[in-house]
Order: structure tokens, then C-alpha cells, then sequence
């Protein structure tokens, strides 16, 4: 199981293919995707400190494998205490968010290395999760595509309403989950399958074929399809750009 990527929704726009049809695309930015920790199985030596300073060892285990990664820029003084130690541990400067991917021991990568768009091949099936458009207070028939009630009839005022919410007595109440008007969006939103139109390792880029979840400039996880079979050509590892030509 290898690595995500975490990118930047650029916006939408479109490319030709060999035919001259037109394919709808997302332009997804890795913005210095770096990895900042590693989660591991084995045993390490850990500090206790107590007060500030360092009062002991103990060893620690993860209990998992995983890849912590990084990606966009923010200034240190808008960065917590903790993220601030965790990146002066890693040696990259402070990065805008961090998300953790579960991965294979034999897929872990060394901290301080900088995930390349190259990650990605041509054809591929991916995942994108990212947190939806906020739309803010909407009615039940926006937000879960009720049909409202009926124009006529007797109708008044409440043409767009939900309708009953309850029963009678028994059991006096409006059960959890009940599809009502309320707030909208801003929820974590997954979309799979899409296909991986065409990638350009240069300017760190990734266009995705169709919509993905999140408003621009919002921040999404880009991950390995979990219903799709794994495409032949793949890299085994991340595609790593060297030290030498990050920045």
C-alpha cells in the first residue's frame, strides 16, 4: 500500500485529447509535499520530559506504519508550538497542513524527502478526499432533493417545506438523522475512481479527470483507488525529487 499526496485544487478547466475531443479536468498543485515523520512498528528510544527538560528515556512503539506529510507554506509565528518542533525535527520549513497516510513497511519514505507529481501515472484510478463547499443554511429540498409539497389544493406558504418530521405519541419524538433543513457542506467528502488525465512533474501538477471535492484553493488527499485494480506501471515507491532540485 503506498503513499498519498497532499495538493492544492488549483481550479477546473479542460484539455484535448488525441481524438480533439475535449476532457474536463482539475488542476491539482503539490505545493513542496514533503514527508515530516514516519509512524513505525519498531521499538525507539523516546525522551520523558518533564517541566521542559529531559528527565529519562523509555522506549515507544507506533503500533502502525505510516507517512506524515506536508504541503504548502505558513509562517512560523501562525504555526503551533508542537507542529513548530515536529518541522524543526524534520528539517523543512513550516508547512500549511499535515495529513498522515497508512502504508506498507516497505513503503515508507525518509523524512525530508519531497513527493514529485510523478507519484501519479497517466490512466490511473485515484481517490480524492477533501472537505466539501460550504453552503450554509439550506432548506430540505436544496439540501436532500425533496420535492416540497403541492402547489395547489389547500397549499399555503409551505409549498418548499420538509412535511411531518414525527409520529404520534408513540414514540414522541423526531429521530436522529431525520433529513431536515440545516447547514450544508463542509464535510468530508470522498470521490473515486477519477482518472489521472495527465501529470507534470515540473511544475508539480495533476490533472484529474472531472470535479473533486472542495472549493478552490482548498486542500484534498489524493490516494491509491481502493476499488480499482492496481495499474501496471505504477511505481512501487514514491517518486522522490532529489534535495538538490527542491525549491
Amino acid at each position: 500500500m503506498r503513499t498519498g499526496v497532499v495538493a492544492k485544487k488549483v481550479g477546473m478547466t479542460r484539455v484535448f485529447a488525441a481524438d480533439g475531443s475535449h476532457v474536463p479536468v482539475t488542476v491539482l498543485s503539490l505545493e513542496g509535499c514533503q514527508v515530516v515523520g514516519v509512524r513505525t512498528n519498531k521499538e525507539r528510544e523516546a525522551d520523558v520530559k518533564k517541566r521542559g527538560e529531559v528527565v529519562g528515556q523509555v522506549k515507544r512503539n507506533d503500533g502502525y506504519t505510516a507517512v506524515v506529510l506536508a504541503a504548502g507554506e505558513r509562517k512560523a509565528k501562525n504555526v503551533s508550538q508542537p507542529l513548530r518542533g515536529q518541522f524543526a525535527k524534520a528539517n523543512v520549513e513550516p508547512k500549511a497542513v499535515v495529513r498522515e497516510f497508512r502504508v506498507t513497511e516497505d513503503h515508507l519514505i525518509e523524512v525530508g524527502a519531497e513527493i514529485s507529481a510523478e507519484h501519479f501515472i497517466p490512466g490511473q484510478k485515484v481517490d480524492i478526499a477533501g472537505l466539501s463547499k460550504g453552503r450554509g443554511f439550506q432548506g430540505a429540498m436544496r439540501r436532500w432533493n425533496f420535492g416540497g409539497m403541492r402547489a395547489t389544493h389547500g397549499v399555503s406558504i409551505t409549498h418548499r417545506a420538509h412535511g411531518s418530521t414525527g409520529q404520534r405519541q408513540d414514540p414522541g419524538k423526531v429521530f436522529k438523522g431525520k433529513k431536515m433543513a440545516g447547514h450544508w457542506g463542509v464535510e468530508r467528502t470522498t470521490t473515486q475512481n477519477l482518472e489521472i488525465v495527465r501529470t507534470d512533474a515540473e511544475r508539480g501538477l495533476i490533472l484529474v479527470r472531472g470535479s473533486v471535492p472542495g472549493p478552490q484553493n482548498g486542500w484534498v488527499e489524493i490516494r491509491d483507488a481502493v476499488k480499482a485494480k492496481p495499474v501496471t506501471g505504477a511505481p512501487t515507491a514514491a517518486v522522490l525529487r532529489a534535495k538538490g532540485e527542491q525549491g
